[in-house]
């Protein structure tokens, strides 16, 4: 068998490589020539994918990449893994969705499986990728081709997180289109979970993403009030997780970041006011997740004023780029957020992070492009006013930062159990 997978990115090549060691023949698509050539020539340019990987499914010629989308001709089924970010109004965009569709319509054949993997609201696949589908090939879904739509669960930098283990999600447009897409993903994947339809399928990813930003959200808000009443959120949740049962812990931090769970939940809310509901709960949630920037900002005054400095001036070093532990994915990083806040109040702001030494263009914060991450040394993390940790790598040496900063803000509960002299640590 040999297949599609459309997008090389955090998702489409790590589920590549897993067909691959399957025994499926992969062609990569992808619009960016720069991943064409690393891929082809057995090179990763994502952190935590070894070359070794890519290099041996390259040699075996059992993988391969192209820009030329007109190969879809060639192959029995496509998996499509593509960006669905939000506009700069809060708003789905499924536009990368549409022109992958619109790219591949005109060569679509007969009996041909289409699977859409990223996150999007209920209906997507069935009204908007599908007409898409048809009007550019003149074929008709669950009739000419097949269409189904089976959620990426992908969780980078968690060693314990396999492709082949996690199991998945799948719905299809008919019985026809549901028997086509699980015969595909078994080839790949140990356990599979149909559901009745490709909407129950776009519903359940957004409830696993609905899920986490809510409880995010919530612990979020007791820091902000345990915080106040000098109690240690922190030691909170460690004695609540010793409960056996009916309880599960979430962390605090200083916003939400990653492509899935700042966006996803802002899918369904947007798709809900077509049908007259709100969801009250889905966005309490996101206005207290992105309003903790703001918190953190204003521990850094502070933080600062004990010092009987002021933001404006000063110089300030977030630790932690990256939007989760010891990955180099910048994407939607609250990081960027802080480092915005705190520039715009005058700040001279730096980063340290041992995964991305350089920032690379992104959507919403090209202007950071090129900034370089500082050097991890006494002398140059002891030349900061303030340390924010933003994101704590495994990689780093706390110990070390605490040795080196005279005031540190942790948004992370990263200093726990270090020991440092009284009034440096700020909890944020």
């Amino acid at each position: 068998m040999e297949i599609a997978v459309i997008g090389l990115g955090y998702v489409g090549l790590p589920l590549s490589l897993q067909f691959a060691r399957c025994g499926v023949r992969v062609l990569g698509l992808d619009i960016d020539p720069p991943k064409i050539e690393e891929i082809n020539a057995g090179r990763s340019y994502i952190q935590h994918i070894p070359s070794e990987e890519i290099k041996k499914a390259v040699d075996e010629k059992i993988f391969s990449a192209s820009t030329d989308f007109s190969r879809i001709q060639e192959v029995e089924a496509v998996i499509i893994c593509v960006p669905t970010p939000l506009n700069k109004n809060r708003e789905p965009d499924i536009s990368y969705i549409l022109k992958t569709g619109e790219a591949i319509a005109p060569h679509l054949h007969q009996g041909i499986l289409i699977v859409l993997e990223s996150t999007t609201y209920p209906g997507t696949t069935d009204e908007d990728l599908c007409q898409v589908l048809e009007k550019g090939s003149g074929l008709k879904a669950g009739v000419d081709f097949h269409l189904a739509f089976s959620p990426e669960r992908e969780d980078p930098g968690n060693p314990n997180s396999k492709v082949a283990i996690i199991p998945k999600v799948v719905g299809g447009l008919t019985a026809k289109c549901q028997e086509k897409a699980v015969a595909l993903y078994s080839k790949a994947i140990k356990t599979i979970v149909p559901v009745s339809s490709c909407r129950a399928a776009e519903a359940t990813k957004l409830l696993e993403n609905i899920f986490r930003s809510v409880n995010i959200a919530l612990v979020n808000e007791l820091k902000v009030v345990y915080s106040a009443m000098g109690i240690d959120i922190w030691e909170v949740i460690n004695a609540a997780k010793t409960k056996p049962f009916g309880y599960m812990p979430f962390y605090p931090g200083p916003g939400l970041g990653g492509h899935c769970i700042p966006i996803d939940p802002f899918y369904l809310t947007w798709k809900a006011r077509e049908y007259g509901k709100n969801t009250r709960f889905i966005e309490l949630a996101g206005e207290i997740n992105t309003s903790m920037p703001e918190y953190v900002v204003n521990r850094v005054t502070e933080a600062l004023n004990t010092l009987k400095k002021s933001v404006n001036g000063s110089r300030i070093l977030l630790i932690g780029l990256a939007y989760k532990p010891d990955v180099d994915d910048m994407r939607e990083s609250p990081t960027y957020v802080l480092m915005d806040l705190l520039k715009g109040k005058g700040a001279e702001v730096a980063y340290y992070d041992p995964h991305i030494p350089v920032i690379k263009p992104t959507r919403e914060h090209g202007h950071w492009t090129g900034t370089q991450s500082v050097q991890w040394n006494a002398a140059t993390v002891g030349s900061y006013d303030a340390v924010v940790i933003s994101t704590a790598h495994r990689s780093i040496q706390f110990s070390e930062l605490a040795a080196w900063s005279s005031c540190i803000i942790d948004s992370r509960n990263a200093m726990a159990g270090i020991s440092t002299r009284p009034g440096v640590v700020w909890k944020a």
